[in-house]
C-alpha cells in the first residue's frame, strides 16, 4: 500500500531517470518516453495521479522517485 503525501508543490511527483532502457522492451520504452524523459540521470517534476504512478511501477528498474 502506498502512501500518498501532499507536498508544497501541490501533489508533485520529482522522477529521476535512472537506467539506460536500451535492452528493454519497446513497451518499456514507449512508457519513459511517455513520462518525458529524453536522457540519462534528468530529473523530471510530474503530477501525482494514478495514471504517473502506474506508469512508474511498469519501469521501477529504470525510474526512481526523488523526495
Amino acid at each position: 500500500m502506498t502512501v500518498k503525501t501532499a507536498s508544497k508543490s501541490g501533489g508533485r511527483l520529482q522522477l529521476k531517470y535512472v537506467r539506460s532502457a536500451i535492452c528493454t522492451p519497446v513497451k518499456h520504452k514507449k512508457v519513459i518516453k511517455g513520462l518525458g524523459f529524453t536522457r540519462l540521470y534528468q530529473v523530471i517534476e510530474r503530477p501525482d495521479t494514478p495514471a504517473i504512478r502506474g506508469m512508474v511501477a511498469k519501469v521501477p528498474h529504470l525510474v526512481e522517485i526523488v523526495q
